[in-house]
C-alpha cells in the first residue's frame, strides 16, 4: 500500500475520532442528547462548560493538523507527475471529512470547523491565517453567534487558499470545505435566518 493511501486512511480515521463525545461521556453525559446535539466544541461550551469545550476543539484542532503535515513533510514532490498539491489536498481533506462523517458514530458527526482550522494551521501562510482568524474571533465576540463566525470564515476559504498558495489544488481543497462545512451547517443556517441561533456564553466555566 503506498504512501498516500495510508495518509488517506490515516487522515479519515483520526478525524472520525469524537473527542466531544468520549469527553462528554467521560463527564457522565451524552452530548448527542444535550442542545443542538452536535458532538463539537460549541455543544460541549453549552452542555460542560468553556474549559471542557476548548479542549474539545484543541483535540479537533490536532486531527486536522497532523495529516496535512505529514501529507506536506513526506509526499514528496518527485514522486508525482501532477506535483505534490494534488496528494497533499486530498489527505488534508480527510480528517474534515472524518470529523463530520465518523465511522464510530454512525456517520454522524461534528462541523469540521476546529479540524479544518488545523489543516489551515498547517497550509495557509501566516500573512494569511492570522487575520483570517482574528476576523473570525472578533465576529464570534460581537455576534456570540459560533455558527456564524465559522459559515462567514469558511466562505474566504476558497481565496485565502489561493492567495497563500496559488495553487489549484489548495483552491479546490478550499471549495471542497466550503461546501462540505456549509452543508454541515444547514440547520444553523435555517435558525440563523429565522432568527432562531442560540448564542454561546463565553464566560461559562465549570
Amino acid at each position: 500500500m503506498s504512501l498516500f493511501l495510508i495518509l488517506i486512511i490515516f487522515g479519515y480515521l483520526l478525524g472520525s475520532i469524537p473527542w466531544g463525545y468520549l469527553i462528554s461521556r467521560a463527564k457522565g453525559i451524552d452530548i448527542r442528547k444535550i442542545g443542538s446535539g452536535n458532538i463539537g466544541s460549541t455543544n460541549v461550551i453549552r452542555a460542560l462548560g468553556t474549559k471542557w469545550g476548548l479542549l474539545v476543539a484543541i483535540l479537533d484542532f490536532i486531527k486536522g493538523a497532523i495529516p496535512a503535515y505529514l501529507a506536506i513533510n513526506f509526499l514528496t514532490p518527485h514522486r508525482y507527475i501532477a506535483g505534490p498539491d494534488w496528494p497533499i489536498a486530498l489527505v488534508a481533506f480527510t480528517p474534515v471529512l472524518g470529523h463530520i462523517f465518523p465511522v464510530w458514530l454512525g456517520f454522524k458527526g461534528g462541523k469540521g470547523v476546529a479540524t479544518t482550522l488545523g489543516v489551515l494551521f498547517i497550509l495557509l501562510d501566516w500573512k494569511i491565517l492570522l487575520p483570517l482568524l482574528f476576523a473570525w474571533l472578533l465576529v464570534l465576540v460581537i455576534s456570540q453567534i459560533s455558527s456564524f463566525s465559522n459559515l462567514l470564515m469558511m466562505a474566504f476559504l476558497p481565496l485565502a487558499l489561493w492567495i497563500s498558495s496559488f495553487s489549484l489544488a489548495y483552491f479546490i481543497l478550499g471549495l471542497a470545505l466550503f461546501a462540505l462545512i456549509w452543508w454541515a451547517h444547514r440547520e444553523n443556517l435555517k435558525r440563523i435566518k429565522e432568527d432562531r441561533e442560540p448564542k454561546i456564553n463565553l464566560k461559562k466555566s465549570r
